[in-house]
């Protein structure tokens, strides 16, 4: 059964691709243009026209198409010669098809660049423009198989787990266009957290402290509060450390309350006020995890065009590609200039997203080894692209505590500025303002990256009384030497690193407030064994180190200076040694050099649990120990665990330290109560929320089909990542908190596509939708309530009034309110198949003619056989 809008969805996709590709300035290196020159056999003449569906692999991507073919209840009839719809394999195989200027087709995957010619397309009566069985393979190399068990061709696509060597196809464009939209509420409490400590000593009472956060969401922002407990039984000392309201676009930031001052504080105490940013031409960048934000953070842009471009022999085909692997960006047949050129090339600083290489194929041959020229570039911290700018104005008072502290503290003198910055070029950004900080100052900035030479500069500077310059320039006359020279009012600092091998490196670097030194850095690692070691030393002759070594399950871990020295050996029981989890045996040694000689040894046991609670601590994590030192003996032993859903303790009892024959205890407890949608565990991560949100989705089984979840209908949360698909990708590489009643997922802010797989559907329940865009906004989740409501499928035999079986007839079944219509067309045996049926009645007819009703209701079974006669004429 083709569902009406899959057509249109189809179309769309395509649209959106063919607007992509054609962005990327595409030559293709003497690309020939794929003929279909398989004509059908005379047995394809008695085809048919019936639904069927349509896999990838094991993976169902269309439940149902029309096809053209025959079968005889066993197996496919000439079978190559099956004809499929155009937009259906367009859509299975993922391909994105251009128009180009010759009217041909250039169509593109992760494993084939190939040229059609449209009008040697097949078309069929019914069907429109169709490839054949025979045209997947010699078109695409796509091998395909009828399954009469799952009633489905198969398709098997080689380059679905390739990983190199091949064009990689660009990103599918996340369509949001008519899908029914949710919006989080205006205010939100999405979480209360409560951090308790307890420490004291063998002679000492035990004094306690606290930390309360309150995290939510109000106006497409965050709200962010902290309350600082030094004395949690002294409610006096109670103070308010953070209040923020801060939201977060990629046009303009509102920041309310506690926050940094954009420029360079001249005084002490914090900063409470009111900051707003404006961007023109540029996207801030997107920091992992979330948590704290800094206004100089959204100063800068997330990515910088370049330019990469160079000469080489005409007809030489020039790819280029991001980072170690083979993923091409854009690729350019060179004309008789001999010249290729690359624009807007996005530079950031985001993992491996800084480096590039250009591939060139002589003569087009993609079989030809290239050569590789590199083309590695950054941004400077600040930088903005060419002709973007961004204004920011801001304006509060400073706040301090006195001997006597308040719950609000003391709010005093005025500070403010407003800035503006404007990229003048591709590599030189500038910015001038003033602020008045105790004084009124000018403010002037300059970034800078030299499009010739491996240096980039940054320069901040506060005018004034004594003028405040921070520096921070970066010199990479090698791939494997760099110099930085960085500066701000309190000292000046030099560092040279220089990577002689992959394994070993010199540094050194001198300061004005410290010693120069230098020193030495070797790594290297085999199948069973690390080894890092880092070696330095000042011109005061303190030597200063740090070294990690394993080799199978023995792990050395050594640190010193002129302090004191830590020396750690574990042998791991388990039977990974590259894991830590398990039970391990310690011995570790250490001593302090202050004052006087002391020294301790401990010799010890840990286990840690396999299993990992959503934060990444351990859900058990047990440590016991005896120590034996100069100051005296005794047991040590922690605790930590994150058994129960919400909470988190750690406990310290040590009877001996390297310094102290005193005993001291610590205990810490920390309580994450979640607030939406009733009350729930937490997962200690509130702080991430000032920065990003989530989805909080719910599907359950709607039992009496009214849209909402009542008392008494269950949740359904197995196979998540079968069922749900966020932008195009699984649900499983967002990492989700799956709960039973519950599915969280943390993400940044946007508007997200979220569809809803039938793979993952309960047998015999389908979803009332197919897919949503859902506002995602800092501070909180936003609740999805997926409703799954009974699907009914019905087949059966249409014959004639004679008994014989009725081919190619269409059968339909028809809600009165039109709502919900099915058709199916019936193949050569006369079999129809009728699926998705809600709940409710039907009418059913054959051909445009009645054949009866159909009533379905809960205690209908779901699959059911239903002959049908077709009505005379």
């Amino acid at each position: 059964m083709v569902r009406p809008w899959l057509l249109f969805t189809n179309i769309r996709y395509l649209l959106a691709a063919i607007a992509i590709i054609c962005q990327i300035i595409v030559t293709p290196a003497a690309a020939n243009t794929a003929e279909i020159t398989t004509p059908l056999t005379d047995e394809s003449k008695s085809f048919g026209v019936f639904p069927v569906g349509l896999n990838v692999g094991k993976r169902n991507v269309n439940p149902s198409i029309l096809i053209r073919g025959q079968e005889n209840g066993s197996q496919a009839i000439n079978f190559a010669n099956w004809l499929l719809p155009y937009d259906a394999v367009i859509s299975a195989l993922k391909l994105n098809v251009t128009t180009l200027p010759d009217g041909q087709l250039e169509v593109r995957s992760p494993g084939i660049v190939t040229r059609i010619n449209p009008q040697k397309l097949r078309t069929d009566s019914e069907l429109g423009l169709v490839f054949s069985i025979q045209d997947l393979q010699t078109l695409f190399g796509v091998a395909a198989t009828f399954d009469i068990n799952e009633y489905a061709i198969v398709l098997e696509i080689p380059w679905l787990n390739q990983s190199s060597g091949e064009l990689t196809q660009t990103e599918t464009a996340i369509q949001l266009q008519g899908l029914p939209h949710i919006a989080p509420a205006n205010f939100n409490i999405a979480t209360i957290e409560q951090k308790v400590n307890a420490s004291g000593t063998a002679t000492t009472s035990a004094s306690y402290r606290g930390d309360v956060v309150a995290v939510g969401s109000a106006f497409g922002g965050s709200w962010f509060i902290r309350t600082d407990q030094p004395n949690l039984q002294n409610q006096q000392t109670w103070n308010i450390a953070e209040a923020q309201f801060l939201r977060q676009t990629n046009l303009a930031d509102y920041f309310i309350g506690s926050q940094p001052t954009f420029w360079q504080n001249q005084g002490t105490g914090d900063y409470w006020g009111f900051t707003y940013i404006q961007r023109q031409g540029f996207v801030p960048p997107q920091f992992f995890g979330g948590g704290f934000s800094d206004p100089r953070q959204r100063l800068q842009a997330a990515a910088v065009g370049r330019t990469i471009s160079g000469k080489t022999e005409p007809g030489t085909l020039v790819r280029l590609v991001q980072g170690l692997g083979d993923r091409v960006i854009a690729e350019i047949l060179v004309d008789s200039s001999g010249i290729y050129r690359f624009e807007n090339i996005k530079s950031d600083n985001q993992f491996l997203g800084n480096n590039y290489r250009v591939l060139l194929y002589p003569q087009g041959r993609l079989t030809a080894q290239p050569e590789i020229r590199e083309a590695t570039f950054s941004i400077v911290p600040g930088q903005l692209p060419a002709g973007a700018s961004a204004l920011v104005v801001s304006g509060g008072l400073r706040r301090e505590f006195s001997e006597n502290p308040s719950f609000l503290g003391n709010f005093s003198e005025f500070r403010g500025g407003i800035a503006q910055r404007w990229g003048l070029s591709e590599s030189l950004t500038v910015g001038l303002g003033g602020v008045y900080d105790e004084s009124a100052r000018a403010l002037a900035e300059l970034f800078w990256r030299s499009g010739d030479l491996p240096l980039q500069v940054a320069v901040s500077a506060l005018t004034g009384n004594k003028w405040d310059i921070n520096a921070d320039i970066r010199y990479d006359p090698f791939p494997n030497l760099n110099a930085v020279f960085t500066s701000d009012r309190f000292s000046s600092r030099f560092n040279l690193d220089w990577r002689v091998s992959s394994n070993f490196s010199l540094f050194t670097n001198t300061s004005t407030r410290d010693a120069t030194f230098g020193g030495v850095q070797i790594n290297f690692s085999g199948k069973d064994a690390f080894t890092f070691a880092r070696v330095s030393l000042d011109t005061e002759n303190r030597w200063r180190w740090n070294l990690l070594q394993r080799l199978g399950k023995l792990e050395l871990t050594q640190r010193g200076n002129e302090i004191g020295t830590l020396s750690e050996l574990i042998y791991k029981l388990s039977a990974n040694s590259w894991v830590d989890s398990g039970n391990s045996l310690l011995l570790s040694y250490e001593t302090l050099n202050q004052n006087r000689a002391d020294n301790l040894l401990v010799l010890g046991w840990r286990y840690r649990s396999p299993q990992r609670v959503i934060d990444g601590n351990y859900l058990w994590e047990f440590q016991l120990g005896y120590g034996i030192g100069s100051q005296a003996t005794g047991l040590i032993a922690t605790l930590s665990t994150t058994v129960l859903p919400g909470l988190q303790l750690r406990g310290r009892y040590q009877g001996v330290s390297v310094n102290s024959d005193q005993a001291t205890f610590s205990v810490d407890l920390v309580s994450s109560l979640g607030l939406q949608k009733g009350f729930t565990p937490g997962d200690r991560r509130s702080q991430y929320f000032r920065t990003q949100g989530g989805l909080l989705i719910q599907p359950f089984f709607d039992r009496n089909n009214n849209g909402k979840r009542d008392q008494g209908e269950e949740f359904y949360t197995k196979n998540p990542e079968s069922l749900l698909v966020i932008n195009n990708r699984s649900i499983k590489s967002f990492q989700p908190d799956i709960r039973s009643d519950r599915i969280l997922v943390r993400m940044p802010t946007g508007i997200y596509r979220l569809e809803l797989d039938p793979a993952g559907f309960p047998p015999d329940w389908q979803a009332t939708v197919d897919a949503l865009a859902v506002d995602v906004v800092a501070g909180s989740y936003t609740p999805v309530m997926v409703s799954l409501i009974r699907s009914y499928t019905r087949l059966g035999v249409i014959t004639d009034a004679q008994g014989n079986v009725v081919a190619g007839a269409r059968v339909e079944a028809i809600q009165p309110n039109q709502l919900n219509r099915r058709f199916s067309v019936t193949n050569g045996a006369g079999v129809y198949y009728l699926e998705g049926l809600q709940k409710g009645q039907y009418i059913l007819q054959i051909n445009g003619k009645s054949a009866g009703s159909l009533q379905l209701e809960e205690s209908s079974e779901p699959f059911q056989e239903l002959n049908l006669q077709q009505p005379s004429s």
